[in-house]
């Protein structure tokens, strides 16, 4: 059995190319995309179509609501009771997506942190609201000197998770993240889609056109009461709850979609550039990577 993954920053290609390959493997596919797992959120987060939904059976695809407190946590225990059934029928399942986090649950397994204190969080999230930013990155220096090392201080929600954790579990976050690998009943290979940076962000900037053009302000603005949900502090809707708070203009948050959407899949490269299992390869290479998988797989029989 082998878990064949496919990986890569947003807008490069991955729900085209991962048919194409369940196809050629004879297989169904998983999705490892933190957004996309939420119904109400159709146009924003580019789910496959209707149409791409029927070539391939896919899974986790608008299975849950943004009205579920979902996580990285339940994701690790979901998925593995679906890839193991899909297993009982097929040598090989696809897990495509972008959502480093996803992946990783599946592939190495959660770390050992608590599960969400929802009037904590609530707490939190209104202390950061009122005193903003650096009075959380004060107290969680208190509470956790060593992880401000690690953390992306810009980010609001992984700060406030991580201020959570410490409070909820009286230990330093970064005491809870052992950064350890669960043995899994599986084979997995892992390919990673790459192109040219410039091209990237071009087809990222015309997605963003075609997504405002399929109605994402109308979108946006009837989950607008739901904005404070953490399902839509997502980039394409934060922009415009932004925009319709008359913070910024239509045009500019469009705009800023765009640039953070690149700056997003940049972020995303700098995650999976951590592990030097992957093997990359540019969206077009169909052949390339159904040979490489192929050697691998050979390769794990002879061993």
């Amino acid at each position: 059995m082998t878990l064949l993954v496919l990986l890569g920053p947003t807008g490069i290609g991955k729900t085209d190319l991962s048919i194409s390959l369940a196809k050629y493997f004879g297989t169904e596919i998983v999705s490892a995309d933190s957004r996309q797992i939420y119904r109400e959120l159709d146009i924003g987060t580019a789910p496959p179509s209707a149409k791409q939904l029927n070539e391939v059976k896919h899974h986790f695809i608008k299975s849950h609501s943004i009205f579920d407190d979902y996580t990285a946590g339940r994701y690790e225990t979901d998925a593995l009771e679906v890839i193991g059934k899909l297993f009982e029928s097929n040598d090989y399942v696809w897990l495509v997506g972008g959502s480093g986090l996803y992946i990783d649950a599946v592939c190495k397994g959660m770390d050992n942190i608590p599960g969400a204190d929802m009037e904590l969080r609530k707490t939190i999230i209104k202390r950061y609201e009122e005193e903003g930013m650096e009075s959380l990155l004060l107290e969680l220096a208190r509470l956790d000197p060593d992880i401000c090392n690690t953390l992306d201080t810009h980010n609001p929600q992984r700060i406030m998770r991580a201020l959570e954790a410490c409070i909820c579990s009286g230990k330093p976050y970064s005491s809870l993240r052992k950064n350890f690998e669960k043995s899994r009943p599986f084979d997995i290979v892992k390919t990673g889609l790459t192109m040219d940076r410039d091209l990237l962000y071009k087809r990222i900037n015309s997605r963003v056109d075609c997504m405002m053009d399929a109605g994402l302000e109308k979108e946006a603005g009837e989950l607008y009461p739901f904005r404070e949900f953490n399902a839509l502090k997502t980039v394409g809707y934060r922009e415009l709850f932004d925009c319709f708070d008359g913070k910024t203009g239509r045009e500019e948050a469009i705009e800023l979609i765009k640039r953070n959407t690149r700056r997003y899949a940049k972020r995303q490269f700098t995650w999976f550039a951590r592990y030097p299992e992957i093997k990359w390869f540019h969206p077009d290479d169909f052949d390339g990577i159904t040979a490489f998988i192929q050697s691998k797989i050979a390769g794990q029989v002879k061993s």
